[in-house]
């Protein structure tokens, strides 16, 4: 497990502080877009070991008394009932999750916007949804020639027809389930609405990554270019920061393409953009915030790896073309990694060269390599955490969490009752095993180390089941397989 290189305090302070200034410059109101995730940022925490997942929303629930936010989602993504693929659910319900999420951190998220609205009839069928549970909703509908199309944009027949969206607080925090769903757009419609009502007010970017005081090939920022290589994304240096300070600063393309066209827009609706490259408009300060380099990099490295299976496994599933894995592929050659560096992986392919059916691994925090191979009544992943809990645990490796009766009455279920195989997936092991724990004090420490592998991660020789992989994110486990289906069924269910 890598060690800690991120000082978690020291960013919760500087951020905040960031963010007030920012504030500061414009007077009344600040509107800031939220690049990426702000909450379950699991990509943040493995990159930078410190780091927590819910970090950014505990930052600025420090600042709940001067925020509140307003969710985004595009009207097309409901339509096509698009799907948030780490958590399992679609946009419009993320939307509902996020504002329940923001409240539990005591942050006022009131404000629903939908973006590209057209009368789509799902969208309307949300409308109704969010009215009924006393959500404020705004309609923004698209504007012909955007964003070239400045002069229509910035009047009161472009920006000035959308829904305005009342907000009370002076930093107004504008998110979204995902790419796509409009928050820039709805961040520069209110300041022009906000001039027209004489309010001041200013745009400003909360973007993680890249990291722009990094540098351009740390693995840092080749760890992001690898997360969004399927939608193309390439870090680069500010050639506009670079032209106007004569300092080296990173961002990625589709910032730097569109900055021509969004300052002009800028122009428009403050009076005169106060910014002179897209890096000006960020407020990341974790780059300032890294206590181990050498710690970063590592983790940094090990992501790239990750994300090198990931992607090869979705090729194999037809989901991203080959020259997205070939991208990834140069990316950990850029790192100077690869799967051989890593023990997890060298053991898991160890094993599995001549096995006879699948064999997952576990690393654990102190870095021992546990295995697990499937067996009549396990699959290879309930055998690899059975294992793991039982080595955490200090029980005998020849003991059994989980009594032959009670698996063989859950073998029963599976195949007489529900017609499926014997081999008992991670979510049916696990239920095994917690009724175990009440008749054994071994099989009870075993089950009680459960929670010592959140974090960890687990590589399979093989794809694995869809039900394995759901338990595995359920549990906090970081989760690889080789791009090999284990057997010849083209439906997987």
């Amino acid at each position: 497990m890598a060690a800690t290189g991120f000082d978690g305090e020291k960013y919760a302070r500087m951020q905040a502080d960031e963010i007030r200034n920012r504030l500061g410059k414009f007077g009344g109101k600040l509107y800031m877009e939220i690049g990426g995730k702000i909450f379950d940022d699991y990509h943040a925490a493995r990159v930078l070991p410190g780091f927590r997942p819910d970090s950014k929303i505990r930052m600025l629930s420090t600042m709940k008394d001067e925020l509140e936010a307003v969710i985004c989602v595009n009207c097309n993504d409901i339509e096509k009932s698009k799907v948030r693929g780490d958590i399992g659910i679609t946009y419009d319900l993320e939307a509902l999750r996020m504002v329940d999420l923001y409240r539990s951190y005591g942050i006022k998220a009131d404000n629903i916007v939908l973006t590209m609205y057209t009368g789509q009839p799902a969208a309307d069928s949300f409308v109704r949804l969010l009215k009924e549970r006393n959500i404020n909703v705004s309609l923004h509908r698209p504007i012909p020639g955007y964003p070239t199309n400045t002069g229509l944009i910035v009047s009161d027949e472009g920006y000035g027809k959308n829904d305005y969206v009342s907000t009370d607080m002076p930093i107004v925090l504008v998110t979204g389930p995902g790419p796509g769903s409009g928050k820039m757009a709805v961040c520069l419609s209110q300041i022009y609405q906000d001039g027209r009502r004489g309010i001041k007010s200013g745009y400003a970017k909360f973007e993680t990554f890249p990291v722009w005081s990094l540098p351009l090939n740390h693995p840092v920022n080749l760890a992001y270019e690898a997360a969004t290589a399927d939608l193309g994304d390439v870090n680069m240096i500010d050639p506009f920061h670079m032209e106007a300070y004569g300092k080296s600063a990173i961002n990625y393309n589709r910032d730097v393409e569109t900055f021509p066209v969004l300052k002009t827009i800028l122009d428009g609706v403050m009076g005169h953009s106060p910014y002179r490259s897209p890096t000006d408009m960020g407020v990341n300060t974790v780059g300032f915030c890294i206590s181990d380099d050498a710690a970063v990099q590592e983790a940094s490295r090990r992501e790239i790896v990750r994300r090198y299976f990931r992607v090869a496994c979705d090729h194999l599933d037809g989901k991203v073309p080959a020259d997205v894995v070939s991208r990834v592929d140069l990316l950990m050659k850029k790192a100077e990694t690869s799967p051989e560096n890593f023990l997890l992986y060298r053991e898991v392919r160890r094993q599995a060269d001549g096995a006879d059916g699948p064999v997952a691994g576990i690393e654990l925090p102190d870095g021992t390599v546990v295995t697990g191979k499937a067996t009549g009544n396990l699959s290879a992943v309930s055998a690899a955490i059975l294992n793991a809990i039982k080595v955490i645990a200090a029980v005998d490796g020849n003991f059994n969490p989980i009594p032959p009766e009670t698996l063989k009455q859950v073998e029963i279920l599976r195949t007489d009752v529900l017609g499926n195989d014997t081999k008992l997936r991670a979510d049916e092991m696990l239920i095994a095993l917690a009724i175990s724990a009440k008749t054994s004090t071994e099989s009870e420490r075993a089950f009680s180390k459960l929670k010592k592998l959140r974090g960890c991660d687990l590589h399979g020789s093989v794809v694995l089941y869809p039900q394995d992989n759901s338990v595995l994110r359920k549990l906090g486990i970081n989760v690889t397989c080789e791009p090999v289906h284990q057997d010849r069924i083209l439906y997987r269910n």
